[in-house]
């Protein structure tokens, strides 16, 4: 009976919205943390959600957005678009692991490339705010450095918490197509121009 009432006393269906929400955000937050300081830990594979990837993959497409009303004509990556890109490599990246004979199941996966997404929305930030300024081989620069790092980190953080998932002698296999997916989105945005 005292096991019972400790059940329910842990349970979250008794807890408020408000401690709910702040509950959820306090754990996206704690793994926004573990993506900007990447080390070996299985924080994201333990408790994963999608609650950031889809806050992270919403707002680079949104930001991937052509200023334009009447956006048919521009040439750019449609919202749509992006969101498709984003969540079909990270599916295909998770297929390939789960081949591959990886030890990590489908949702940790998508949890850990989403969040691992976090250097590159920091870099179309940074980005548009360069784009601010007068167009030249100097702005050029600056984005192109600061894609590259952030491509950089986001690869680092998100082998730090796949390759341990992966058999020894295939971790090459596993980690290939992670750079090209990083590398696709990294190219979305340095090729990014506002109208």
């Amino acid at each position: 009976m005292r096991s019972r009432v400790r059940e329910f006393d842990s349970s979250t269906l008794n807890e408020s919205v408000q401690n709910t929400i702040m509950r959820d955000l306090k754990a996206v937050g704690k793994k926004f943390m573990h993506v900007l300081y990447p080390r070996k830990s299985n924080t994201l594979l333990r408790d994963w959600d999608l609650w950031g990837p889809l806050i992270l993959c919403v707002t680079l497409a949104l930001m991937l957005q052509r200023g334009s009303v009447d956006s048919e004509k521009d040439g750019g990556p449609q919202f749509a678009e992006v969101f498709v890109i984003i969540w079909f490599g990270a599916v295909t990246i998770t297929l390939n692991s789960k081949l591959l004979g990886g030890n990590i199941s489908f949702f940790q996966s998508l949890c850990v490339l989403g969040y691992c997404i976090l250097p590159l929305t920091v870099a179309m930030l940074v980005c548009r705010l360069v784009l601010l300024a007068e167009l030249g081989p100097i702005n050029f620069m600056v984005r192109l450095f600061v894609v590259i790092v952030m491509f950089a980190w986001s690869i680092v953080a998100s082998t730090a918490f796949l390759a341990d998932s992966q058999p020894p002698n295939r971790k090459a296999l596993a980690v290939y197509p992670v750079f090209l997916f990083y590398f696709v989105i990294s190219w979305m945005i340095l090729t990014f121009t506002p109208q």
